[in-house]
């Protein structure tokens, strides 16, 4: 019923007293429900401290008074979270905007109106005021802004267009993870086309985003049998996939070490000004590193 908190979060708000059972506060975790019974869950409000500013370098492609567009690198988390308390891209915003970022977004994500997974690359766009944060916010939720990912999945992706839909949830088997799921969940659709093929063993695929769900491109694709390359959570190679290439090459593909995926456009109408603007950014060297040894091109030797 609550797929955003954990078995042991949930566990740790009865013990704290933030559940109550038919007018009183139930506190043991093992308790039995008994039919007709009534409950209720008040978390208590994050008491996370402020993020504080850091000098993180930024990738940044565009930047006016109200928002900037940058190019996130592969291994740079959004924002502050558990275990991930610093040395995020909210720290390095607030240091390069300084107070103009105050409250947009709340406390501990202030400016973030989308997020990107750590291990994937490409651009996000940030509000720097509340009317930008309202104008992108909006369109983030119509699913109006133009999005395109690149992402190299294991297999023969078939037909050369098409699109993948399924309800994506928490996975009942690992609470990890997310998954498509026969009930519940959030209606999820991902259309894509083929830009190259790799014989049967991979696929070069364009993704375009009808909703915004966690995981949604790599879930869906692993969900059809097509695991993104180096996807740690999602992926495993298919033991199908006889590779008869170089020993550089096989030992780059065993070990790149993230799900090969990056958001290479985004376009989107000001929030102010009205004017429609698009960004495109190109393929990260892991990644272009990567497309050469499922070519058999040499170039990938220099990352080696």
């Amino acid at each position: 019923m609550f797929p955003a908190l954990s078995r042991s979060r949930l566990k740790a708000l009865i013990e704290e007293g933030c559940v109550a059972v038919d007018g009183g506060t139930l506190t043991d975790p093992s308790a039995k429900v008994k039919p007709g019974q009534s409950l209720s869950l008040v978390p208590p409000p994050p008491v996370d401290p402020e993020p504080r500013g850091e000098d993180i370098p930024l990738a940044i492609v565009y930047e006016d008074e109200h928002l900037l567009v940058l190019d996130k690198p592969a291994g740079l988390v959004v924002h502050p979270a558990a275990g991930n308390a610093e040395g995020t891209l909210v720290n390095a915003l607030i240091a390069h905007c300084g107070d103009s970022l105050s409250g947009i977004g709340g406390v501990r994500r202030p400016g973030i109106v989308h997020r990107i997974d750590k291990d994937t690359s490409g651009l996000m766009v940030v509000a720097k005021t509340d009317v930008a944060h309202v104008g992108l916010s909006a369109q983030f939720a119509a699913h109006s802004l133009d999005r395109a990912y690149l992402a190299l999945a294991w297999g023969m992706v078939t037909p050369a267009a098409g699109e993948y839909v399924g309800n994506i949830g928490r996975s009942p088997r690992d609470r990890k993870k997310m998954a498509v799921v026969a009930s519940g969940g959030k209606h999820a659709l991902t259309r894509y086309t083929v830009r190259e093929r790799f014989g049967r063993i991979a696929t070069l695929v364009e993704c375009r985003l009808a909703t915004g769900r966690t995981h949604q491109i790599r879930v869906h694709f692993a969900e059809h049998g097509h695991p993104l390359v180096g996807d740690p959570l999602y992926g495993r190679k298919p033991r199908s996939a006889a590779m008869e290439f170089s020993d550089i090459a096989k030992g780059f593909i065993d070990q790149f070490g993230r799900q090969a995926l990056h958001a290479w456009k985004i376009g989107f109408n000001h929030p102010v000004s009205k004017d429609f603007l698009s960004f495109e950014s190109g393929l990260p060297d892991d990644m272009l590193a990567l497309l050469a040894a499922f070519r058999g091109e040499p170039k990938i030797e220099y990352l080696t």
